[in-house]
This record gives C-alpha cells, sequence and structure tokens, in this order.
C-alpha cells in the first residue's frame, strides 16, 4: 500500500528495510502496517486503529517496547513533547538502537539537531522531501528523566499538574476558565453523577468533584489521563479517569445528570471538528432525562446546528466575543 502522510511519503523512498521497527506516535497511515513492527502511541484512538489492523500496540506511557531493530519518531507539534518522546526511548531501549526522528519542515522538525546535540546524541541529516525532514541518531544514555517534565499549578483553587503533551500546558485556558464561572452553584453538590469529556489536565473533574460529584473524566491522550489523575490526587479528590476517544471507554447504559466540556478541534494542525461532532450528537444517550450538556468553544466554531439536531434546541449561557459557553438539555 501506498504511504498517504508526507512522513510516510518520505521514509518510503528510504533505501531501509523497517520491518519490525517501533512507530512512535505515528499518524494513522496504513503504510505503516504494511511495513510490519509494532506501534508506541499515547492516543488512544490511533491505538485502536491499529489494534484493529493486527498490530501490536504500546499505549502506556512507561512501556516496555522490548528490543526492535531500530525505532522511527514522528516529531510532534509540541517541541517539548518532542523532547519528552526522546527522553522515553533512551530510557526504554537498548544503548545504540537506531533512532530516526521525522516531521514537516513547518511542525519544527529542524529544531531536533539542537536537541539532540544537547542531550549529547550524534546526529545526521538523512533525507528531505513534501516539505519534511528524515534525521538519524542512535538511542543512547542521556542525563535527564522523562519523569522530570511533570509540573504543578495553581489555578481555580486547585494544584493542577501538567505536562508538555497536555492542552494548555502550564495555564488555565481562558474558555476553561469562562466555563467553571458560569456553571450552575448546585451542580455536583448532591452528588450527582457528571461526566468531563477531553478532561485535559483535570480542571473540570477536579472542580466537579471538589464540589461533591461522583466524576468519571474521559481523554483520547494517555498525558491528559495521567495528568488528571495527579491533579485529583494533588486535591484529596477522586474520580474514575479513563483514555476514551470520547464516548467508547463507557458502557452502553451509562448515564450523567451533566457532561461538562471543552473540547478540542485541533488534530496537530489541523482543524478536527470529528470529536466534538460526536461529543454533541451521541450526548443525549449518555443523559439521563433531563441532564444537561455544558459546552465551552471558541466563538467561531460552527456547532449551533449540531446542538440543535441532537437535542432540538440549545441556550447561549454566556459569549464574551472569543468565547461561548452552551447549555442543550436532554428532554
Amino acid at each position: 500500500m501506498s504511504p498517504v502522510t508526507p512522513t510516510c511519503q518520505l521514509l518510503d523512498r528510504q533505501a531501509l528495510d523497517y520491518r519490525g521497527w517501533l512507530w512512535v506516535a505515528p499518524p494513522d497511515d496504513p503504510w505503516l502496517g504494511d511495513a510490519g513492527g509494532t506501534v508506541w502511541s499515547t492516543d488512544a484512538a490511533i491505538a485502536a486503529t491499529w489494534r484493529a489492523r493486527g498490530v501490536t500496540v504500546h499505549d502506556d506511557l512507561n512501556a516496555d517496547p522490548g528490543v526492535p531493530p531500530g525505532a522511527v519518531l514522528f516529531w510532534p507539534k509540541a517541541h517539548a513533547l518532542g523532547e519528552w518522546w526522546l527522553l522515553a526511548l533512551c530510557r526504554a531501549l537498548p544503548a545504540g538502537t537506531p533512532l530516526q526522528v521525522v516531521g514537516e519542515n513547518q511542525g519544527g522538525i529542524r529544531r531536533v539537531l539542537k536537541v539532540l546535540a544537547a542531550l549529547g546524541l550524534g546526529c545526521r541529516k538523512r533525507d528531505s522531501a513534501r516539505r519534511c525532514t528524515l534525521f538519524e541518531t542512535r538511542v543512547g544514555a542521556v542525563p535527564l528523566d522523562p519523569d522530570a517534565v511533570w509540573t504543578q499549578f495553581e489555578a481555580a483553587g486547585l494544584t493542577l499538574a501538567s505536562h508538555p503533551g497536555v492542552f494548555g500546558h502550564g495555564k488555565l485556558d481562558d474558555g476553561t476558565r469562562l466555563l467553571l464561572d458560569h456553571l450552575p452553584a448546585g451542580l455536583g453538590q448532591d452528588g450527582e453523577r457528571l461526566l468531563d469529556v477531553g478532561c485535559g489536565d483535570g480542571v473540570i473533574a477536579a472542580y466537579l468533584a471538589r464540589r461533591g460529584g461522583a466524576v468519571t473524566a474521559l481523554d483520547v491522550n494517555a498525558f491528559a489521563v495521567e495528568a488528571t489523575r495527579r491533579t485529583l490526587s494533588a486535591n484529596d479528590l477522586d474520580g474514575r479517569v479513563l483514555a476514551s476517544d470520547v464516548y467508547t471507554a463507557l458502557g452502553e447504559q451509562e448515564r450523567f445528570a451533566a457532561i461538562v466540556s471543552n473540547p478540542p478541534f485541533h488534530q496537530e494542525r489541523r482543524i478536527d471538528y470529528g470529536p466534538t461532532a460526536r461529543l454533541i450528537e451521541q450526548a443525549p444517550r449518555h443523559l439521563e432525562p433531563g441532564g444537561s450538556l455544558w459546552l465551552v468553544a471558541n466563538a467561531f466554531l460552527p456547532y449551533a446546528d449540531r446542538l440543535e439536531a441532537a437535542f432540538g434546541g440549545f441556550s447561549i449561557i454566556t459569549d464574551d466575543g472569543r468565547f461561548r459557553v452552551y447549555r442543550a438539555v436532554r428532554r
């Protein structure tokens, strides 16, 4: 099968046998499956796609990928996250394992030379095409622990865990702040079952749990799942946190008094309405009768029609010109 993504098209033209290699943070490109090997991904949706193709997938932040003949890291948009992956690979793989790093030029791949030099790892440019660049090096011992990138900060009266792989790293997003400021005072106070979809660093889940809600938090990103667990623990709060592509981890009969979300709309550099579309369209089946969806989004995003179609109506609770808070009720 021919590759469909520019990075895989660049790999495809290499005179190299990639069979058995480890693909790290890969895109959804079927060419990788044809090349064989295993996948290490922190994205639950991508991990599920590769498992469905019969590929062995590692989805844990502290995975043990064994001893592959080599590894390819697909450089992410977030530079600090790319650094974490390099540190994680140096911890997980035997010294001397061939490592290639590939990415789109507009995504900052050229920074890899300086990053690897700072880690004491040699590196050379192997190829460039399709507005992408491919570097190669070898895994070696480095003096830094990937766990050291975890930090904490204070916001909304809570201690929040933060990681470069989580949305809003190190700060409270303005949209989330607006949402929290406009949630009804009684939400969660009677031990209601509440659902946070796209939990990120866990600020919404912790805010609702502090009010007394029985909280379930979902995120497709393993870094966000871990951050939310750490946030709840740091504030001595309870909650269930699951890796989930929107609602996939929930049981068919699970219902909640409210769903609260600040959903993402980017996949790397692409705008992707798919997850939020599913969040809205499937929300009624996960709400109790009379239950409500609370959603904050950038004001320009086209969610009104989807809310109307799913719920038969909705309210705009507030609009500050940048963000809107929507409420829709299951009748």
